[in-house]
């Protein structure tokens, strides 16, 4: 087993020879297996994806993500790991989709939770401090709600929902083809097989558990912002992100359970933490309640398991729109030339 060391990456022997038009298999539609299908078609694999799910996927993890792509405002509270994977997929965003907005995103505090944001400060990285008057110039909404704010100038963020079937196009442009309501078991194929079912998987990874991530939808037309805004909070960071269409999404909490209801504490906690950016946010109309699961391993860090010809990739957590790219393509290091990042991967 490859453990963490000195180097990140090593060299192992692929599971196949790196042949153009050799078969893999990608289990999971979700944003993990449709990076890692596009990376291993761009590898040169004749790719076909399986997904129990119909196309709506709308019983995916994904569904109910917020879609940031924020390594470093993701560093407050994470391992090195996270932010060095996550800026190497902000570069395969813009590569793949070139109008993903890269905006920026904002970190907020009212007076009473100085400490919090002066910690958050401290322990991530990339960010400029802004005055309220420079705050007003970026988001003149909230001009004179908040004396300063961090800014994560090259963080972005994409809309779920929107950007899956933008993916699944380039997919479908490439030749893979995408089985709905198509389960497929792993067994001992005899060609490459993808894992990516999130916390389904855990026939193969026992260790897995679902944290849940509850959001609220709103539209309003009296608000206007151009990127995400967290607001610090003694228990968790709420964020409020732009969607199009006057839409915003206001998340998420991030509790130990694998219930998928939507508590009315944490309706109440989300709704008066976008009432508490901005009052207008009091007259927004509700559009949606939901929760997901998120996959994730004790340590919350991702994990690429190779075993023979099946290599799973899970544990993404809260971090998998910002993840998926990076590991899709160390998955097509590792199948094309035996490269392995001993900070991700594991060979059983």
């Amino acid at each position: 087993m490859l453990q963490n060391g000195s180097s990140t990456r090593e060299t192992a022997a692929a599971p196949t020879k790196a042949a153009r038009g050799a078969i893999a298999h990608v289990i999971g539609a979700g944003i993990a297996g449709t990076w890692q299908a596009l990376a291993l078609a761009k590898a040169g694999r004749r790719v076909t994806v399986f997904e129990r799910g119909d196309v709506s996927m709308t019983q995916a993890t994904s569904h109910f993500a917020g879609g940031m792509l924020a390594p470093w405002c993701e560093g407050e509270s994470s391992e090195p790991v996270i932010t060095r994977l996550g800026a190497r997929s902000l570069d395969l965003w813009r590569e793949e989709l070139p109008d993903t907005p890269f905006n920026g995103s904002l970190v907020v505090a009212h007076p009473r939770d100085r400490a919090d944001f002066e910690r958050f400060a401290r322990l991530s990285g990339g960010h400029k401090r802004l005055s309220g008057r420079e705050i007003a110039k970026l988001e003149p909404i909230l001009e004179g709600r908040f004396q300063d704010a961090l800014f994560f100038k090259d963080e972005g963020h994409v809309e779920p929902r929107r950007v899956l079937p933008k993916l699944r196009a380039r997919l479908e442009a490439l030749g893979i083809e995408i089985r709905f309501h198509n389960e497929h078991e792993i067994g001992d194929a005899n060609h490459l097989v993808v894992d990516c079912r999130g916390i389904a998987a855990r026939d193969v990874a026992p260790d897995l558990r679902g944290v849940k991530g509850e959001m609220i939808i709103v539209e309003t037309d009296e608000i206007a912002l151009s990127r995400p805004v967290r607001l610090l909070h003694p228990r968790w960071p709420l964020y409020i992100i732009p969607r199009e269409d006057n839409i915003f999404m206001i998340g998420a909490t991030s509790i130990e359970s694998e219930d998928r209801g939507v508590s009315v504490r944490s309706a109440l906690e989300l709704l008066s933490a976008a009432y508490a950016v901005h009052p207008a946010f009091g007259e927004a109309r509700i559009v949606e309640i939901g929760a997901g699961l998120r996959p994730a391993f004790p340590d919350n860090l991702p994990r690429i398991d190779i075993k023979g010809q099946t290599i799973t990739v899970n544990g993404l957590y809260r971090h998998g729109f910002l993840l998926a790219p990076a590991l899709a393509e160390l998955t097509a290091a590792y199948v094309q030339r035996g490269e392995v990042d001993n900070q991700v991967m594991r060979c059983l």
